[in-house]
């Protein structure tokens, strides 16, 4: 039995119907590489099966005290049901790209079971007409609560379910599982005494180590050019949420990704994607006539795992803002002021101390933040209190090698991500194998032509990507 940390509760705690906080991918696979070259879904269910122990948030469910008194617990589940978790669905005909994003936000939209693991697995076949995708392939949509996971220990939990060959096959686990019994109230409530009896200055440690850099960074220069988050404008994302979602997401060359940042000296992949975000958001409201005068903020979850932290589930990650310069038509020189926005965004993040920000979560009364977050939908204070963000934009670099699951290569990797109250659009983006895909999840009612949207992705990165190539050619002139 193991106790969730501030940060893991938090996603429990805010978990509202309109909003449920899990995270997810769908992969698109090629069947013709496994033995065979075809792959069964009971072969499926053998593979995974084989690999619950290299991820300990296959088997572990939480556990809750009344009124969330105290943070929950892990325990191993005594009723784990695999054939629970791991699920098989068709598309319809034709199979096109369309159906598959449709049917993916039908089930991200779907909360996931509170009291079971928290992770499901859907094998969905009958992807026959998808563009760029041999015919016969199938996707595998996974959507696992972020109380589990975070980005990078998402990447981590990849890896264990793929291969660098079509017949590899995973090590055995050394220990033999063994689930434990459902814990009792009174027992809960006994563990959770004694921790905070051993541990009676928890709260003043993480003000002791909180106080300092704030102070800091208050007594700084204040002619250092760190920049400050203005006035975030409002915009139609920034409102309730409805339950349902819209999904959609475009690739490009990792390749051209990293020509176009030699164009900003020192920009990163990163500063190259955020700029492509902004550049989408400005075109698809510039077409509702609704994009605002003033640039619109991101947030950008920042990972502060440590080395020795590798392999561990749960979230360690605390964030940065970062102005996205939407009110700026040159995409070129809207990435040269992301590249500088973000690294001073990174100093302001540094100064306050990300792990810090992540340990103030710890000692949050749960019964605190889940009426708080309650309270902020019941009330739609989304839409009365000013915007704090505009979007969430989050990059997790992936494998640049080919994997294998279950022996079918991956050709397609696409992101899901949660969006709430006040923050109705979020872009995961990921990377692999020479490719890097942008999506978006968004309420339905907030982005109700998502395939417009994706064409605006797909322009702002051209525009990009075309001043980037007359820059080159115009230097070799």
């Amino acid at each position: 039995m193991q106790q969730l940390s501030g940060m893991d509760a938090a996603f429990l705690y805010f978990e509202a119907k309109n909003a449920p906080t899990h995270i997810g991918s769908f992969a698109i696979y090629d069947q013709t590489t496994a033995p065979g070259g075809k792959v069964t879904f009971k072969g499926i269910l053998q593979n995974v099966e084989t690999r619950l122990h290299l991820a300990r948030c296959f088997r572990q469910k939480v556990v809750r005290l009344p009124f969330d008194l105290d943070h929950p617990y892990w325990i191993e589940d005594p009723e784990f049901d695999l054939e629970f978790h791991v699920r098989h669905i068709a598309l319809p005909h034709p199979g096109d790209w369309r159906q598959l994003c449709i049917q993916a936000a039908r089930i991200h939209s779907r909360p996931l079971d509170l009291t079971k693991p928290l992770w499901e697995m859907y094998i969905i076949e009958g992807l026959d007409n998808v563009e760029g995708v041999p015919k016969g392939s199938f996707a595998v949509l996974t959507k696992i609560h972020h109380a589990a996971i975070d980005g990078v220990s998402g990447a981590e939990l990849m890896s264990a379910i793929h291969d660098l060959e079509p017949d590899a096959k995973p090590e055995p686990p050394e220990e033999t599982w063994v689930p434990e019994r459902d814990p009792s109230v009174l027992e809960l409530g006994l563990r959770s005494l004694g921790q905070n009896l051993r541990d009676p200055f928890r709260f003043p440690r993480v003000m002791s180590r909180t106080i300092p850099p704030i102070a800091k960074l208050m007594m700084s220069d204040p002619e250092e050019e760190v920049e400050d988050v203005g006035d975030v404008p409002r915009t139609r994302f920034n409102g309730t949420v409805t339950p349902h979602r819209v999904i959609e997401g475009r690739v490009f060359s990792l390749q051209d990704v990293r020509d176009i940042r030699k164009r900003v000296p020192g920009s990163t992949v990163n500063d190259v994607i955020l700029t492509v975000c902004a550049g989408a958001l400005r075109r698809y409201l510039e077409d509702k006539n609704e994009l605002p005068d003033d640039t619109l903020y991101a947030m950008a979850p920042i990972s502060v795992r440590k080395d020795d932290e590798k392999g561990t589930a749960g979230n360690r990650i605390s964030s940065m803002s970062v102005t996205l310069y939407t009110d700026i038509e040159d995409s070129v020189e809207r990435l040269k002021k992301v590249h500088n926005g973000t690294k001073n965004s990174k100093a302001v993040a540094e100064a306050m101390g990300a792990e810090t920000m992540t340990d103030i979560t710890q000692v949050l009364p749960g019964t605190f933040s889940g009426l708080a977050a309650r309270a902020y939908t019941r009330l739609g204070l989304a839409n009365r209190v000013k915007p704090f963000l505009n979007t969430v934009i989050t990059n997790v670099p992936g494998p640049q090698v080919p994997l294998y699951f279950t022996g079918a290569r991956i050709v397609g990797l696409f992101g899901m991500g949660p969006v709430m109250d006040g923050m109705g659009i979020i872009h995961p983006v990921f990377s692999f194998s020479g490719r890097i895909s942008v999506s978006v999840t968004a309420c339905r009612d907030m982005l109700p032509d998502p395939g417009f949207y994706a064409q605006c992705l797909q322009e702002s990165f051209d525009e990009l990507l075309e001043a980037a190539t007359k820059s080159v050619t115009q230097d070799d002139e």
